[in-house]
């Protein structure tokens, strides 16, 4: 089934509440059902190489079933139980998978981002007191395994780390060279360290144990992990039922073939995309360890897309932007929809997306605290280029301004702060810290997303801009005051403000500016260079620095960002119109109470609406015609 109009989801809501709807209470039920419907079809697919005629290794809704079930009584055998915790730091494969399912089952899953630094992935650890860790074993082109034997030193309830080596996956002369150029793991930790794959191979693939006898935590994700003390995010089975329920009620069912090049310790891959597998029956298919960074992956994208048959393309703003500089080189006719989500697509690039592919983008919203899902544009009828779409089936998006009085909903099209309400919500105890669920809801219901936005008159929601400060550099979540620290310990620095400038391909990178203190002499170019040792994480490096005479700051003294993203605006928009010769330039920058901030262009020749629609289109920020 799809749908077209807000009116048909609420038509959903109305045939029975969601309490009624006869749904699975644990995840071991949720799996066990699919495996009892399509026992022989594909449930998952994955190939180490991104060629179109490398080796791939496929396994059934039965196979899948008995490897799951053989995680989980492996964990269970390592003395985990329903309230501890596995955690695991790993690329996609099929054992990432069976981690991630087998741990929900067994206790509480954690999946950990392995880009973080060594340091990250150790605090995630500890906030979540993992006592198991799966992952890799040592293996060319990646320092993963380096990375977490470093984290598990400044772990101390980490026993046992089980490893998966990805040679498996390879065929000879390749899999005969890796053991000889293999790096060797440093050992340096305290915990015992066993093969995965071994020791789950002595496990039967009938559960051990007694499945839980109802709704419970059962992963924990974490937000940013840039700086200072990770969020983490409780998750319970019902909200991840809900998401995969979405899924099949609205968009798959057991004949979809579900291209996902994005990682398993994200959301979106994990509860938007698999979950929703799980309940309708589709097939994913995922490609590298890496996903859409993998070697290769871009330029086999489309051949990847005939081999499999796809009918759904998972991606995000960034990889459409890579795509489109692709020619289409294979046949692509069994693409239906392409599902976007992250960041919004600028109009330039959604257009371009769909008349080339020929296919429907849909553009959605979620966030990891509300387990992911909100809403979506309709994959067939209106959709609003710009907009996130209608709130989803049971999910009630309020829009609140804080008074003095308490929150106040706002009027159609009036700007406030994303609030949700739904199955995926748990309200109250969203963050394992009880200390950071202090003010996160509005009349104890109404999660608090951050995001500034408003609904129209059509029901459809927008967001306009952020009501925390987090730069998103394609989908990755990064702190700004991790930026302004660093700068801030350089002796001539007095202040600092990072904030994410527009990015034609990332939809937004991290750029500061700074005030010296009297006499300070740094320049622009040493204080990027200092940012470079001082800020951990590669992502988080500024890609501009500007030293300015003053920082435009509040009454109280308080930076104030939103002129500083002005500047930012100013600056790449005429940088992109002067490289391509086209004579418009932004004047000001408006900020607009329905788009937020909004480019004013002065025609300084003859440009067309075109020329720069062509140019600036690629970037998110709206722009008009100064009068």
């Amino acid at each position: 089934m799809s749908f077209s109009t807000g009116a048909e989801l609420r038509a959903i809501e109305q045939e029975e509440p969601w309490e009624k709807r006869n749904n699975a209470a644990t995840m071991y039920q949720f799996l066990t059902h699919t495996k009892d419907r399509f026992p022989d079809r594909p449930a998952a697919s994955y190939q180490l190489l991104s060629g179109p005629a490398d080796k791939a290794e496929t396994v059934t809704w039965s196979e899948l079933h008995a490897k799951v079930v053989q995680a989980a009584n492996l964990f269970r055998s390592l003395g985990v139980g329903e309230k501890d915790t596995i955690a695991f730091v790993m690329p996609n494969c099929n054992e990432t998978l069976y981690t991630l399912l087998g741990g929900m089952i067994a206790g509480i899953s954690n999946p950990i981002n392995p880009l973080l630094e060594p340091e990250q992935i150790g605090a995630i650890l500890r906030e979540t007191d993992a006592k198991v860790v799966v992952t890799l074993k040592g293996f060319p082109k990646t320092d993963v395994a380096q990375k977490v034997a470093e984290a598990v030193r400044h772990a101390p309830h980490v026993h046992t780390v089980l490893e998966v080596d990805l040679n498996r996956y390879l065929t000879p002369p390749k899999s005969w060279i890796v053991p000889l150029v293999r790096p060797k793991n440093p050992g340096n930790h305290h915990a015992d360290v066993k093969n995965f794959n071994r020791e789950m191979a002595k496990q039967n693939t009938t559960l051990d144990f007694a499945d839980s006898d109802g709704d419970r935590v059962a992963a924990y994700f974490h937000t940013g992990g840039t700086t200072g003390k990770p969020k983490v995010a409780q998750h319970l089975y019902s909200g991840m039922i809900y998401n995969g329920w979405l899924g099949d009620t609205l968009l798959f069912d057991e004949t979809d073939s579900i291209m996902c090049p994005l990682p398993l310790f994200h959301v979106f891959a994990v509860h938007v995309i698999m979950q929703a597998a799980i309940a309708s029956g589709a097939h994913v298919v995922f490609p590298t360890p890496a996903g859409y960074r993998g070697d290769g992956v871009f330029d086999n994208f489309w051949k990847l897309i005939e081999r499999w048959k796809t009918t759904f393309i998972i991606t995000v703003p960034t990889a459409v932007s890579a795509l489109m500089q692709r020619e289409v080189d294979a046949d692509i006719s069994t693409v239906k929809t392409a599902f976007s989500g992250s960041a919004p697509m600028p109009m330039e690039l959604f257009k371009r997306f769909e008349s080339v592919c020929g296919v429907d983008v849909v553009e959605g919203y979620g966030l990891t605290e509300a387990t992911c899902l909100v809403s979506c544009n309709p994959p067939t009828g209106s959709k609003k280029v710009g907009s996130v779409g209608l709130p989803l089936p049971y999910t009630d998006v309020r829009i609140f301004i804080n008074t003095v009085e308490g929150p106040v909903e706002c009027a159609a099209d009036e700007v406030g702060e994303i609030c949700v309400s739904n199955p995926g919500v748990f309200a109250g105890n969203t963050y394992t810290e009880a200390e950071k669920n202090k003010d996160l809801f509005h009349h104890d219901k109404y999660l608090r997303t951050g995001d500034l936005g408003r609904i129209d008159e059509d029901g459809y929601l927008w967001i306009t801009g952020r009501a925390k400060d987090l730069i998103i550099r394609g989908g990755h979540n990064i702190d700004p005051a991790e930026i302004e620290e660093a700068l801030l310990a350089h002796k001539d620095v007095a202040f600092a403000g990072a904030i994410g400038q527009p990015d034609a391909h990332a939809g937004e990178v991290p750029c500061v500016y700074v005030e010296l203190v009297e006499g300070g002499t740094v320049t622009a170019e040493e204080l990027r260079k200092h940012a470079k040792v001082h800020v951990h994480e590669r992502a988080a490096h500024p890609k501009h620095v500007e030293v300015m005479s003053e920082l435009p700051k509040t009454a109280v003294g308080k930076i104030f960002k939103p002129d500083l993203r002005k500047s930012a605006i100013t600056r790449i928009y005429n940088a992109a119109l002067e490289k391509e010769g086209v004579p418009a330039r932004v004047t000001s920058v408006l900020d607009d109470k329905k788009r937020g901030l909004v480019a004013q262009l002065a025609n300084n020749g003859d440009a067309s609406d075109e020329e720069v629609g062509k140019v600036l289109g690629a970037f998110v920020r709206p722009w008009e015609w100064s009068e």
